[in-house]
């Protein structure tokens, strides 16, 4: 008898975040494929005789090729199993999935998508940044701060042209650099930016600036999201410098606590673990 893939989003990085369905599949798998990031508490809804299999990547680092991850899926699932490749994030977004998808449809594998809560949407929650706004973004645009090619294929001038709030997910540590792309396409200077690193965990930390000070930006500890446009007018204020038009007394760098949530994942991870 054939068995399933289930491809399965584990959220942002806070436990609590998983969805019931992911929980459901898990409980019922016969083998965990994960990412590097994936909590704990997460795995352990496994049963215990289920096998667990880290494939992710850390740093860029892999532990294994996707060609490896597609090939364990097909034979696993073909040998009966129940099969959970659980993604960071969402596994639709920057997760590689159609690659996967591609494999087990080769195959002739049945497949199920159990979606996740972006690291985007996470990230935007704990800092309480509306990522749409009917006053000053009526459109959000994703992008992955890198490709498989290593080319930049984004047409910035139309980017900055929607007025779109933006979320670069794995932008790197070249924040000159972007935000060279984005002065070039007509972005103006004082455009407020959020880095976020590791959120939704107690490892979170929140860097606010403007476009014309992205280059100064701290190294954050990864997985990090960048997010920019005027909907960070309307954020958290405790994560505003006062020229974004918030009254600080701190710096510019926040480091949230989140103890009273009880939030132990041990680091935060987006979709792909910010690394694709």
């Amino acid at each position: 008898m054939t068995g399933k893939v289930y491809l399965v989003g584990a959220g942002p990085g806070d436990p609590e975040l998983l969805t019931l369905k992911a929980a459901r599949v898990l409980k019922q798998a016969d083998v965990v494929l994960h990412d590097e990031l994936v909590a704990k508490q997460i795995l352990r809804l496994a049963p215990a005789n289920a096998q667990i299999r880290n494939v992710g990547k850390r740093c860029g680092k892999k532990n294994i090729s996707q060609e490896e991850i597609n090939f364990l899926m097909v034979t696993l699932a073909a040998s009966g199993l129940q099969v959970v490749r659980l993604k960071g994030g969402d596994p639709l977004i920057f997760g590689r999935i159609g690659e996967e998808i591609a494999a087990l449809r080769k195959a002739d594998i049945q497949f199920e998508v159990v979606p996740g809560i972006t690291a985007a949407v996470g990230a935007a929650s704990t800092a309480q940044i509306p990522l749409t706004h009917r006053q000053s973004s009526h459109a959000l645009v994703f992008l992955a701060g890198h490709t498989a090619s290593g080319a930049d294929p984004t047409n910035w001038r139309a980017l900055v042209s929607l007025e779109a709030a933006v979320v670069i997910y794995m932008p790197g540590h070249d924040y000159s650099g972007i935000a060279r792309k984005l002065q070039s396409a007509g972005l103006p200077n004082e455009t407020p930016c959020v880095i976020i690193s590791r959120a939704t965990t107690p490892e979170e930390q929140i860097f606010s600036t403007k476009v014309e000070n992205l280059g100064d930006a701290p190294r954050l500890p990864a997985p990090t999201l960048l997010v920019i446009g005027e909907v960070l007018r309307y954020a958290d204020h405790r994560f505003l410098p006062e020229e974004l038009g918030w009254p600080s007394s701190g710096p510019s760098l926040a480091i949230q606590s989140e103890t009273e949530f009880s939030r132990s994942s041990p680091a935060g991870l987006g979709d792909e673990e910010q690394g694709a």
